[in-house]
């Protein structure tokens, strides 16, 4: 069984990992050659790519290129400071799956993915505060026309606070190609009727936070055999840890609209940039 998983980056990866993980440059197209070649990497500017749509697609490049390129058995995708791993401790990259975790796992199940992620509010609602909704909304339509038998599963898991996140998993090649023909497809789609020119440079990263949304749909609709291990992030501090139990807590306890307080946050320091401007 041959193991692919891509770690997407645009700087050097300095902790070891199983020779299972393939590095890969994102967004290269957009990258001088020289900042490209320094690193030594694979990048996703060669073969069948869509590496020039990085700063809206972001990690999506690299999983595309993973569909198109890749002959591998197993594939996933991870991130340059973000892995699944067995435990939940801090910065254990010690625990990072190893290749003969993941063929053990991959024996059994369909798809291994980090343990969901609380959003703090149900996931359209979520969304509509930190991005555009009706853009959300429009994904639906698209959806709706495109794939009607995924519109009961796109509505249930826009009613959940709770979903797999940051685009990481590791599955059979055959499931993967299957995900990445159905979500390309609604993605490319809702490019063309979406323009955001005059999106700010984390509002036009557009395509990479839906696409988080539309995996979990995906997963629902086809029933997917689910491993769940740990995320790893290996920058996160005990200090991001806490301040996220303490969001937790007061979602999940104290029942405070944390959204709308976050959201009053980011409108006024929006405001405060614009008066600088």
């Amino acid at each position: 069984m041959k193991i692919e998983v891509f770690v997407a980056t645009q700087k050097e990866i300095k902790i070891p990992l199983d020779s299972c993980y393939k590095p890969i440059f994102v967004g290269a197209a957009l990258k001088d050659e020289e900042t490209v070649k320094q690193l030594k990497y694979l990048n996703d500017a060669t073969g069948s790519n869509i590496s020039d749509k990085n700063r809206s697609f972001c990690e999506l490049t690299a999983l595309y290129w993973m569909w198109k390129n890749s002959k591998a058995d197993v594939v996933g995708l991870a991130h340059y400071r973000r892995y699944l791993c067995e435990t939940g401790k801090l910065r254990d990259t010690e625990a990072i799956l190893s290749e003969q975790q993941i063929s053990k796992y991959m024996s059994e199940y369909d798809v291994i993915l980090p343990k969901k992620e609380c959003l703090l509010g149900k996931v359209r609602r979520h969304y509509g505060y930190l991005q555009h909704v009706e853009d959300y909304d429009r994904l639906r339509d698209i959806i709706r026309i495109k794939y009607p038998d995924y519109v009961d599963a796109f509505d249930q898991i826009s009613d959940q606070d709770e979903i797999y996140i940051c685009n990481m998993f590791i599955g059979k090649k055959a499931s993967v190609d299957s995900y990445c023909q159905w979500l390309f497809d609604i993605l490319f789609e809702l490019e063309k009727q979406t323009d955001i020119s005059e999106y700010d440079a984390n509002e036009k990263r557009i395509f990479g936070y839906l696409s988080e949304r539309l995996f979990n749909v995906w997963l629902l609709k086809n029933r997917m055999k689910v491993k769940e291990v740990y995320l790893l992030n290996t920058e996160e501090t005990r200090l991001d840890r806490v301040k996220k139990y303490f969001h937790l807590f007061n979602y999940k306890v104290l029942k405070i609209d944390v959204l709308k307080y976050a959201h009053a946050r980011t409108q006024k320091r929006k405001r405060r940039q614009a008066k600088v401007l």
